[in-house]
């Protein structure tokens, strides 16, 4: 219904397979709970005009917090997966999961308190990047979290992260549920991203990869047009696959030459610095990339071939029909053309025969996206 393919009881029988009596079923709960709402008659094909319905955009929000090293977005989201208001903050990860989020918590109930849309300007400002659309602030009706480690997707928990210190085992499930009285969802964030830029872009695709590439480096699978996490959730996590480099560069997570110790926007800070070149961040690195600093440029370049080395196995083994990247470094052209080539050139053919390479092509949104289509699909789920 929110993509709309269906808009009406007909068609949801028709692209289910499930029977009308069913899908009647199954709607009438949904409208109940105010997740459909009728919005007149269709066009007649012989019978009964058909009643239409649509996934209601006012009232009712999801919240959505995508958690990164240094910031964290922010949002409350429709029912349909639109963006009602978001917000980017500055975070320290390293303060601690209790600190963090709870200060992220009370940014998403203020963006979701009625009195919110109506104060807000809608106009982006410079120091938050607060985004609105038209419509007013709703019910809270649950609330996805995206986190930049590992999560054991069944309970919430936070599984030896590699850039979170403090933050191991940590259950952010529990914890924000005791704050918030609606459904809580977590996921790794490239997992969220993956699953906002299929979504939006790429619906019609059943097979794709999303590598999210910023501060830390990760990946999220679709199979099947549904996301894929493996047994525990682990799935698409390459940031601790080897890759060939001279010395290994020591990784956080205790080992040597991880993709994410080489390729990183963390890993390029250090490697630039490594060189007597004064860079604080990955800020500074892409202002080095755009200017056409010779030295991070070929530095970018060789974290596009590790990339695209750990790529090709899996394109390989899975032949997706999309490999897109998204995170800061998304448009770093250097990387993503050396990434794009060592596909090619590392890849079976017929892998690469219709394979589409491209950035994501959305912005700071994704990940709250995906935040909020995982609540959305949860919460539906449960009242159907």
């Amino acid at each position: 219904m929110a993509t709309g393919a269906a808009v009406s009881r007909a068609d949801l029988s028709r692209l289910s397979g499930l029977s009308p009596s069913t899908v009647s079923q199954r709607v009438e709960a949904l409208i109940n709970q105010g997740l459909l709402e009728e919005t007149g008659a269709g066009r007649s094909r012989g019978g009964r005009r058909p009643r239409q319905l649509a996934v209601p955009t006012g009232g009712a929000v999801v919240g959505a917090i995508d958690l990164g090293a240094h910031h964290a977005r922010v949002g409350t989201l429709d029912l349909s997966g639109r963006v009602v208001q978001g917000r980017t903050l500055p975070v320290r990860i390293e303060d601690g999961p209790e600190q963090v989020l709870g200060a992220l918590l009370a940014e998403v109930a203020a963006l979701a308190a009625p009195s919110s849309a109506s104060t807000a300007s809608g106009v982006a400002s410079p120091s938050t990047g607060s985004t609105t659309a038209d419509g007013a602030a709703g019910a809270l009706r649950g609330l996805g979290i995206g986190i930049p480690g590992p999560v054991q997707h069944a309970t919430g928990r936070i599984v030896s992260p590699s850039r979170m210190p403090g933050w191991n085992g940590f259950d952010v499930a529990a914890f924000c549920a005791g704050r918030v009285d609606v459904p809580v969802i977590v996921d790794n964030d490239a997992n969220l991203m993956a699953l906002g830029a299929h979504r939006t872009a790429h619906s019609e695709l059943d097979h794709a990869v999303y590598i999210k590439a910023g501060t830390g480096i990760g990946s999220g699978v679709i199979s099947s047009g549904r996301l894929h996490r493996g047994a525990q959730g682990a799935a698409g996590d390459i940031s601790h696959c080897r890759v060939v480099a001279d010395p290994a560069p020591p990784c956080t997570c205790g080992n040597a030459g991880c993709l994410e110790a080489v390729a990183s926007g963390a890993a390029l800070v250090t490697a630039l610095r490594d060189q007597g070149i004064p860079v604080s961040d990955l800020t500074g690195v892409i202002r080095l990339i755009d200017d056409g600093d010779r030295h991070a440029t070929a530095l970018a370049r060789q974290a596009g071939r590790a990339i695209g080395e750990i790529l090709a196995v899996v394109v390989n083994f899975f032949n997706p029909q999309v490999v897109a990247i998204g995170g800061r470094l998304a448009d770093c052209e250097p990387l993503l053309a050396s990434m794009r080539a060592t596909l090619y050139e590392r890849c079976l053919p017929l892998a690469t025969q219709t394979l589409l390479i491209e950035r994501v092509a959305t912005g700071q949104d994704i990940g709250i996206t995906g935040a909020a289509h995982l609540v959305i699909d949860h919460v539906v789920a449960a009242h159907s």
